[in-house]
């Protein structure tokens, strides 16, 4: 697994830390068809079997604060799941700079980390542990944008959660197409919660993306299109909801992180 901390800021606030008392939590392999895929997963110590939530990664990799949120999930009643989406590529806990962790990400096709989600919502599944008939994903920075793919690619999602994701972008053989050209085959509702300050993310784009989604609703073409909804905090930067980095602004991450609860309540996983 990663690091606990991917870049060391001075001026970073005290991480928020959520214990495992009453979970089962750590690291697990799973197998997926380009081979076992470490990454980490938490749900309640009894009962069960839980809504799944797949916890997609930020460019940093499954580090400490995605571990967080695995067991911020857990707590709440969900089997949660973050599955290291970057290991193929290369090991991100060896990485110092942005320009780095960018090109990382880069290398990383969009087709392999589908396949490993998918890998993932079965490994969960063999668990005995996860209620497959209800599963969510939910991702960060990078990703959120691959959320938004994701919601367009698996049509066993029932709801997905996407913070500050980049919208578009370079097209590359790696990544070939991007939130706003999947707009119009989402196949299940997607929650984009943006920064109005996100200097990488720009308003305009964000506006694109509503419109692509109100063509789409207007066409019929996509289930999932109708019923997203974008969030916007104008006052806020990009990573608003990262606890360990100066970014972090509490009082939109708690309305954020409560919107994304009865978001995933509301479309049936809880």
């Amino acid at each position: 697994m990663t690091a606990s901390t991917p870049i060391a800021e001075s001026n970073a606030p005290k991480p928020i830390h959520t214990d495992d008392a009453g979970l089962i939590a750590g690291a697990i392999t799973l197998p997926a068809p380009a081979g076992d895929l470490p990454g980490y997963r938490a749900h309640p110590a009894s009962g069960g079997p839980f809504p799944l939530v797949l916890v997609i990664q930020e460019i940093f990799g499954v580090h400490e604060h995605i571990r967080d949120v695995v067991r911020r999930l857990a707590h709440r009643g969900y089997y949660a799941l973050a599955p290291d989406l970057f290991v193929r590529q290369g090991d991100p806990s060896h990485l110092h700079t942005v320009d780095e962790f960018r090109a990382l990400a880069g290398r990383v096709p969009d087709r392999q980390v589908l396949s490993d989600l998918d890998a993932s919502v079965a490994f969960a599944q063999a668990s005995g542990k996860a209620d497959v008939r209800k599963v969510a994903a939910v991702g960060f920075c990078w990703g959120g944008r691959i959320t938004w793919l994701y919601a367009a690619h698996n049509p066993a999602l029932k709801a997905a959660v996407a913070w500050y994701g980049r919208l578009t972008g370079d097209r590359t053989e790696a990544q070939p197409r991007h939130p706003i050209d999947v707009a119009g085959a989402l196949q299940v509702p997607v929650l984009g919660l943006y920064a109005g300050q996100d200097q990488g993310i720009p308003l305009p784009t964000v506006t694109a993306l509503q419109e692509a989604l109100r063509a789409a609703s207007e066409a019929g073409s996509a289930p999932g299109a109708a019923h997203s909804e974008i969030q916007v905090y104008p006052d806020v930067p990009h990573a608003f909801y990262a606890d360990y980095r100066p970014s972090y602004r509490p009082e939109a991450a708690a309305d954020a992180w409560q919107r994304q609860l009865d978001w995933l309540a509301r479309h049936g996983v809880a």
